[in-house]
């Protein structure tokens, strides 16, 4: 039997119940993973509490964790009991001491990257480079928003984003937090809880607004973000911390200056087996390098998952927060 966090109904952290499962032997195409290390996402809180739809109840919960292969299905070529590997797939059920997964969606862990690290990394160090590099191709002197700056994804994006020359101002809600946005390559860093961004960002761009704007809150800065693009700019929406934004007709882009408004998904970028290994190679890449820092800022024993997701909703916490079966 395996130790799983379930939820029979939607709600607060509380609704997570620690439940014992049989896991049982990888099918054709599948292996079974033993976790050393699952991350929590903000996504898995959206999940949890209704803001994401269900496919149905009781549910797993969390879609990304490493550690190693203790069986393989038939059918798999390339992967062997033993391997440190890490796994991004649903359904989701990563918040477990083992799970079944496709082989398809696991990819093995180079040398120098341990697993807490990567289970706290792939999903948001591959959505940092796809709304770098595929969303919008951030080029060497463009002025670039981030909101949640200090957050797992934010610190990510804006180390990556200095690498490719970028001039970063960044968001946040707290002092504390700022100080942390700076130690991770923000030029500029705004207290939004205590000042306006929007007149700090045109501000600092003397008017003319940003090409693009990264924006994983929501509702709280959605508003504010259409305002800091210059004409033809992009709204880049990823996450909706804060909750959903109000409905914008599009006939409003087109009167703020033919703004282009876009929400894209990390599934869509790693759909193929080739997409996911292209990705996470350019990412461990710059892991090993040392051109990126990722930030483990909390380990709690995988029974403390309802703890993690309370940290993580208080916005208190900065970087990332990672689950020990």
């Amino acid at each position: 039997m395996t130790k799983v966090f379930r939820f029979h109904e939607i709600g607060g952290p509380g609704v997570l119940r620690l439940e014992e499962v049989e896991v049982g032997a990888p099918g054709e195409g599948q292996v079974r993973l033993r976790h050393t290390a699952v991350a929590v996402n903000y996504r898995d809180i959206c999940v949890r509490s209704g803001l994401h739809p269900v496919a149905s109840l009781p549910s797993g919960l969390g879609l990304e964790s490493a550690g190693r292969i203790d069986a393989v299905g038939p059918g798999v070529g390339g992967l062997a009991v033993g391997d440190r590997v890490a796994c991004v797939c649903g359904p989701d059920g990563a918040y477990a001491e083992a799970r079944i997964v496709p082989a398809a969606r696991v990819v093995k862990l180079p040398e120098g990257i341990d697993e807490r690290t990567a289970a706290a990394m792939m999903v948001r160090g591959m959505t940092a480079r796809y709304l770098l590099h595929d969303t919008y191709k951030v080029q060497p002197g463009d002025v670039i928003l981030v909101h949640a700056a200090a957050g797992g994804v934010g610190a990510i994006l804006t180390q990556w984003a200095k690498h490719l020359g970028a001039i970063v101002i960044g968001t946040v809600g707290s002092d504390a937090k700022a100080d942390y946005a700076r130690a991770h390559g923000c030029d500029h860093v705004i207290v939004y809880t205590s000042e306006d961004f929007v007149a700090r960002v045109r501000a600092i761009t003397d008017g003319a607004g940003v090409p693009v704007v990264y924006d994983s809150v929501g509702k709280a800065t959605f508003e504010g973000s259409l305002k800091c693009l210059e004409r033809r700019g992009l709204m880049v929406s990823y996450g909706e911390a804060s909750g959903h934004p109000d409905p914008v007709p599009p006939r409003r882009l087109g009167q703020m200056g033919s703004l282009f408004l876009t929400h894209p998904s990390l599934s869509d970028h790693i759909a193929t087996r080739e997409a996911l290994t292209a990705t996470a190679a350019d990412l461990f890449a710059f892991v090993a390098s040392g051109r990126i820092r990722i930030e483990v800022s909390r380990t709690y024993p995988l029974h403390e998952a309802p703890r993690a997701h309370r940290e993580l909703e208080s916005r208190a916490s900065t970087g990332s927060i990672v689950l020990v079966p």
